[in-house]
């Protein structure tokens, strides 16, 4: 997770956030430090980070902007668009109240605990 200003723009993360995934562990051999592929809307469609990401070793998917809908994406992307919902359930993530990043971060990595706690609550009974 990354908290930025309200006023950036979401693409200034994209790399860092790549650059700090951890090591995939459970499989035998040397654990993956980055993912095979990156899936993307229109909004991360630079011609820079799609370089980046293959100098990565990451093969990027991102749908390219003024081409027709109908690239595919959506059929994995969905995944993530319905993480922003469950996170969007709560209103105070929402619309940002807290002046403090802190305790955004906080709140954020609270909600995420109770969404999971809540999925494996569903799971086990």
């Amino acid at each position: 997770m990354s908290i930025t200003g309200g006023n950036r723009n979401d693409v200034t993360q994209l790399l860092p956030l790549v650059d700090a995934i951890p090591p995939i562990r459970g499989l035998r051999g040397r654990p993956r430090r980055r993912p095979r592929q990156l899936l993307a809307d229109r909004g991360y469609d630079y011609d820079i980070h799609r370089r980046q990401l293959r100098d990565r070793g990451i093969t990027p998917k991102i749908a390219r902007r003024g081409v027709a809908h109908g690239s595919g994406l959506g059929k994995q992307r969905w995944v993530v668009e319905r993480g922003f919902a469950w996170l969007h359930a709560f209103k105070r993530l929402r619309t940002r109240y807290e002046r403090r990043a802190d305790l955004h971060l906080g709140l954020l990595q609270l909600a995420c605990a109770l969404i999971c706690f809540r999925h494996l609550d569903a799971i086990l009974k």
